[in-house]
């Protein structure tokens, strides 16, 4: 017994377990400035290239949430365009009531949050494949009693109304802005998220979930408040593309390849890892813009992307990155580090 302890005493001394509180300082310092570089350039390029980040925002929210359920909480949902859809309604809904499209963002995403609730409840028993199908039956089923009601546009959908006399520059800086703001807010929110005595229960999650449930972890009210969590931020994604695309339509919103983009991104990139999303969405986008002219050869080649690194990169590019590098850009697991 007291050799036992003399030497876990010295392999103490040796290690110590630490967050990498120096790289949580240069990451906020590096992050402070990628944000202010991007806030600016509304000021410095074109309207088209605004756009373009845009679209990069709003798949890089929705990677980031799809991530948060499946690479933490064990959740593979297929149905997140559900919540799409919805912020984009909530927009539309408050928008025709006199409220500008921009304040009703926020409500959007708090309007989604609470959608959730009922949702979970019809699909939190199920797991694995029958728990995707279910969710993406959930994503239909909404899109169709969206569709009844003739006064949001019905099954065509209608403009987004609130930006008559707008200036047209004035706008596209606005929607970008605000693209930005809910970016960040959603990698923010993740991270204090994972950091967090919730963090740990999820990590158990992702690691083993029968031995998180052994050690008396929460598992059920953990992926409840996930499911809450990445409903309000893929609702604020929606809300973001209501106002970028200035109309409402219900085959646009709900299209199941908003899930299939926020996959793709997740698992090109990283599943399990923060980092993971932004790598995959910078890939994806510049996929994106240089092979869009391909038609058909586009999705093959996305196809290829993908089935290579889950043959050879199980990890995904940051996972190869992190294994040669040792880098942690957002560190919010624990480690042994040699004092």
């Amino acid at each position: 017994m007291s050799v036992t302890t003399g030497t876990a005493a010295r392999a103490a001394e040796q290690f110590r377990v630490t967050r990498s509180r120096r790289n949580v300082a240069w990451t906020g310092a590096g992050a402070l400035i990628v944000v202010a570089v991007l806030a600016y350039f509304p000021y410095i390029v074109y309207s088209g290239t605004t756009a373009i980040m845009v679209q990069a925002f709003i798949v890089l929210t929705l990677a980031s949430m799809w991530n948060l359920l499946a690479g933490y909480a064990g959740l593979v949902s297929v149905g997140q365009q559900a919540f799409v859809g919805l912020g984009a309604y909530f927009v539309l809904i408050l928008a025709i009531h006199g409220s500008s499209p921009f304040a009703a963002l926020p409500v959007a995403a708090v309007g989604c949050g609470v959608a959730a609730l009922p949702l979970w409840w019809l699909v939190s028993r199920l797991r694995t494949g029958y728990f995707a199908i279910a969710t993406w039956v959930l994503a239909a089923t909404v899109m169709l009693i969206i569709e009844k009601f003739s006064s949001i546009g019905g099954g065509t959908g209608m403009p987004l109304p609130g930006f008559a006399g707008m200036n047209p520059t004035l706008l596209t800086a606005y929607t970008y802005w605000a693209g930005l703001a809910v970016t960040v807010v959603a990698l923010a929110g993740i991270y204090l998220l994972l950091r967090s005595r919730l963090g740990l229960v999820l990590t158990a999650i992702r690691d083993d979930e029968v031995a998180a449930r052994s050690s008396g972890a929460r598992v059920g009210l953990a992926r409840l408040l996930v499911f809450v969590v990445a409903g309000a931020g893929c609702g604020a994604a929606g809300a973001v593309l209501a106002i970028s695309q200035l109309q409402v339509q219900p085959s646009a919103v709900f299209s199941v390849q908003w899930t299939a983009e926020m996959a793709f991104a997740t698992i090109i990139g990283g599943l399990g890892t923060i980092e993971g999303p932004i790598i995959g969405t910078i890939v994806y986008m510049v996929l994106q813009q240089t092979l869009a002219s391909y038609n058909a050869w586009y999705l093959i080649i996305l196809g290829l992307v993908a089935i290579a690194v889950a043959l050879f990169a199980r990890r995904g590019l940051w996972g190869l990155l992190d294994d040669r590098l040792h880098i942690r850009l957002f560190p919010v697991g624990y480690w042994l580090r040699a004092r």
